[in-house]
């Protein structure tokens, strides 16, 4: 094996390793701002309502579209008060204000209790990101907060403070070199 046989291993091992990141850091990029992939929101899936498409934990990545394109079938993330729904809609009845939508989660046995106005619409949904939720959700708790930001600065300080004490040893080990000439 030659030397040149060993740098290319690594390099391979380097750019796999980046990918990997790449891969890893991507979802959470998206989830974080969405506008980098041209939606406009996401939202952290909390019922199984619309399992098996979408489940508690899951992410889904939402665009804004105008009520009037929305058609029976496609899945929608409405807001009535407080509460963000994602469902899919059934129904679609055109009226003089706009269209009113009924919608229903997949794993509900009825309809939602109230047609949603075309106002309400957040927009549809574009994609889901599986799993997702559950790092977003675990981050916005004091545990995870200390996990997922105290535990990568600390490691970085320590990373830094042992550069620092190498960079002594070798200036150190350089000066007893000269010294002993």
């Amino acid at each position: 094996m030659t030397m040149l046989d060993g740098l290319d291993r690594r390099r391979l091992v380097n750019v796999l390793a980046v990918l990997a990141l790449v891969a890893l850091v991507l979802p959470f990029v998206v989830v974080g701002v969405p506008q980098v992939v041209g939606a406009d929101h996401s939202y952290v899936v909390l019922s199984g309502s619309m399992q098996p498409s979408m489940g508690p934990g899951d992410v889904v990545v939402v665009r804004s579209v105008p009520p009037d394109s929305i058609a029976v079938g496609d899945t929608i993330t409405f807001q009535v008060g407080d509460e963000t729904t994602t469902h899919r809609v059934v129904a679609v009845e055109r009226t003089a204000d706009g269209p009113l939508f009924t919608t229903k989660g997949t794993a509900n046995d009825a309809v939602d209790p109230r047609p949603i106005p075309g106002s309400a619409v957040v927009g549809e949904v574009w994609f889901v990101v599986p799993w997702a939720g559950h790092v977003v959700l675990f981050a916005n708790t004091k545990l995870g907060a200390v996990a997922l930001l105290g535990v990568p600065g600390a490691l970085l300080i320590l990373s830094e403070l042992y550069e620092l004490y190498r960079a002594r040893d070798r200036a150190s080990d350089s000066t007893t070199d000269v010294s002993n000439q």
